[in-house]
């Protein structure tokens, strides 16, 4: 049997998840999509190679965006949960579900093109203008 280091949960607490170990990296998303999805300035997504659903499955309900990728929320209290890239073959959890408490932290941001105007990222965290794999880095920005 797997040990649960993390559990994390919606917002009504129908759909509950768990995990053992977190990836590495995990990263706050400025693109438009994720901004939309969450209703602020960023989300933080996490991964983990043993996520699973402990709870409430018959909760979730999906919406696919017109770039391919995948988002999961609960259908009752609307909490957002998970993100899947086009062809993909993990997903991704919102890391604010977390119910537990973790040491790791965001190592990123991703898509900072696409932030909010109205949002300045005042810490030392590296910045893509697109994705983790894109060349181009973008500079501090100072408030």
């Amino acid at each position: 049997m797997q040990q649960t280091h993390y559990t994390g949960s919606c917002l009504c607490g129908e759909i509950q998840f768990a995990v053992s170990e977190l990836d590495r990296e995990m990263a706050h998303c400025h693109c438009t999509m994720c901004r939309k999805f969450h209703g602020a300035a960023f989300s933080t997504f996490a991964s983990a190679k043993d996520f699973r659903w402990l709870a409430g499955e018959d909760f979730l309900a999906s919406y696919i965006g017109n770039n391919g990728s995948q988002r999961q929320f609960c259908r009752q209290c609307g909490s957002s949960l998970t993100f899947r890239a086009a062809g993909a073959e993990h997903f991704e959890f919102a890391l604010a579900a977390l119910d537990t408490p973790i040491s790791e932290h965001p190592d990123a941001h991703v898509w900072v093109d696409n932030r909010a105007n109205w949002h300045n990222i005042t810490d030392d965290l590296p910045q893509f203008s697109g994705g983790r794999g894109c060349e181009c880095r973008h500079q501090q920005e100072t408030p």
